[in-house]
């Protein structure tokens, strides 16, 4: 059976995506070399991927115990990219760390530009009381 994280991706439901994710996830970005933290920061993130990534299928499903890949092909402008969604899940099977790495780097040079643009024009999520 495929994994909720994965079912949301392919629907675009945000909703479902940010309940896969543990409150105090991290997702570590195949061209940043800090993690986002938090729910809501990650959510928002992945929101963006979402719109960035069109045509975005998993071909492949590796789970073993608390951590599962997921491999996609996707397209982005006029490039197609590959890549895994290596999760790492909690006792409660949510989204702990979430890792992407993707392939070519002339896809990922697109994605990171496409990215950076909708990340500076969009508002960032409120930010959390200590």
């Amino acid at each position: 059976m495929a994994h909720p994280f994965r079912l949301a991706a392919e629907a675009k439901d945000l909703e479902l995506l940010n309940e896969t994710l543990r409150e105090d996830v991290v997702l570590h970005s195949p061209v940043l070399f800090r993690g986002f933290e938090g729910r809501d920061v990650v959510a928002f993130v992945l929101g963006q991927v979402v719109e960035t990534l069109e045509d975005l299928t998993y071909t492949d499903e590796l789970s073993e115990g608390d951590t599962v890949a997921l491999r996609f092909k996707a397209t982005v402008g006029d490039r197609q990219l590959e890549g895994i969604d290596f999760l790492e899940l909690d006792a409660d099977g949510k989204v702990a760390e979430l890792t992407v790495f993707m392939r070519p780097l002339s896809a990922l040079t697109q994605f990171n530009e496409q990215m950076g643009e909708r990340l500076a024009a969009a508002a960032p999520p409120p930010a959390r009381p200590d």
